[in-house]
């Protein structure tokens, strides 16, 4: 299996992960045919890509906008999928969806074409499953906007050709992204790594120690961290975050650490989704009063120490179960989601003995399983190492 500039690259799904994977692909050389069958939705895409491919023109990051607009074409009969090398769906977050996508385009491709799933969440195993030749199929989730974001996380499912990994890694590269490689369980790194970022700040809101508009100042102003946990969540929108949250924890069998909360439950279940609807956590209507953090430094640093203890175990736990390199784990936030630096390089910097002190004071105050250890933490102080070099 090799992919070069001449394999023609088919992209399902012409919203905005869709377009943006298709941009990539076409300024990167390919010659790339864009599916979907909402014409409308079709026509929508292509005239925003030729807006979006002008506008880079127009800012020196493009020379020729129209040679790259020229190398996509927009289908709405999949059997033009016929002669690609490589087939990367961007559809709806639904695994019964997906399956019936994968069975039907294999029956269209050559044999040697790989098949991958940008999904966020959903199992590749899964996927897979639904196809002949499950050992094609393989994960490869961008992050949005796909054009922008370096980070592409690559997840082989259990029947992936194993050669198909460095394959993998090497068109993302040439594609000039940052690829990982990572376990094929709920979240894979980012959405699992990143899920106290949000649970946490909402438990502390919750349980009334902090307001929103102080966690979110504690978190920027004293982490670093270039948006606070509700403004981002408020941006993503709920009907996304939330949902992600929820797949995650049923993924994990209810594992208390990826419990979802009521109070983001119901913004969405009252439409309040965020940015995009104008009302969420905050609201955006025109005259709204903003509220103001309550700016006290003992505070918030109390919050910013819980929730960053907090993604810190998350991300030694995924160490520990072999998620992935510890490099690569860093690396992810980093570049996925703009972390002010990775959690195990900021765990050696606070003393594992720190991190795991405060997890300790949160069990032992709670007596929740949300607020375990890690073992691979314990075993980090116990032996007096650490995580990175």
């Amino acid at each position: 299996m090799s992919f070069n500039r001449d394999t023609i690259v088919g992209v399902i799904g012409s919203g905005a992960m869709g377009a943006g994977i298709a941009q990539v692909a076409a300024v990167a050389g390919h010659t790339v045919i864009l599916y979907d069958n909402n014409a409308p939705a079709l026509e929508k895409a292509k005239a925003s890509l030729a807006t979006t491919l002008q506008k880079l023109q127009e800012k020196g990051r493009l020379q020729n906008s129209a040679e790259v607009l020229n190398r996509i074409s927009f289908a709405s009969d999949i059997n033009n999928f016929r002669n690609c090398g490589l087939i990367i769906e961007a559809i709806v977050e639904k695994l019964d969806v997906k399956k019936g996508v994968f069975s039907q385009v294999e029956n269209i491709v050559s044999e040697d074409c790989v098949l991958a799933s940008n999904t966020s969440s959903l199992s590749i195993t899964s996927i897979a499953a639904a196809c002949k030749n499950p050992s094609r199929v393989i994960g490869l989730h961008f992050f949005n906007p796909a054009p922008l974001m370096a980070l592409i996380e690559i997840i082989p499912a259990v029947q992936t050709d194993k050669e198909q990994v460095p394959v993998a890694k090497q068109l993302m590269e040439a594609w000039g992204k940052i690829p990982v490689i990572a376990k094929d369980t709920p979240g894979f790194i980012v959405n699992r790594v990143a899920r106290p970022f949000y649970g946490e700040a909402i438990r502390i809101y919750e349980e009334g120690i902090a307001d929103i508009a102080t966690i979110d100042w504690a978190m920027t102003e004293i982490g670093g961290f270039k948006m606070g946990p509700f403004t981002l969540m408020d941006y993503i929108g709920h009907d996304v975050n939330y949902v992600v949250t929820e797949t995650v924890f049923t993924s994990f069998f209810f594992d208390p650490r990826y419990k979802p909360s009521f109070s983001q439950k119901r913004l969405l279940e009252a439409g309040w989704l965020g940015r995009k609807t104008g009302r969420g956590f905050y609201n955006y209507a025109e005259g709204a009063v903003v509220p103001q953090p309550n700016k006290d430094e003992a505070l918030g640093k109390q919050v910013f120490d819980r929730i960053l203890v907090m993604l810190i175990n998350e991300a030694v736990e995924a160490l520990h179960l072999n998620i992935a390199s510890a490099n690569d784990l860093d690396l992810a936030m980093i570049k996925g989601v703009n972390y002010p630096k990775g959690l195990l390089q900021w765990c050696d910097e606070l003393g594992a003995n720190q991190c795991l002190d405060k997890l300790e004071i949160l069990y032992n105050e709670y007596h929740e399983d949300r607020y375990r250890a890690s073992s691979l933490l314990r075993k980090i102080v116990k032996n007096k190492k650490k995580f990175t070099q």
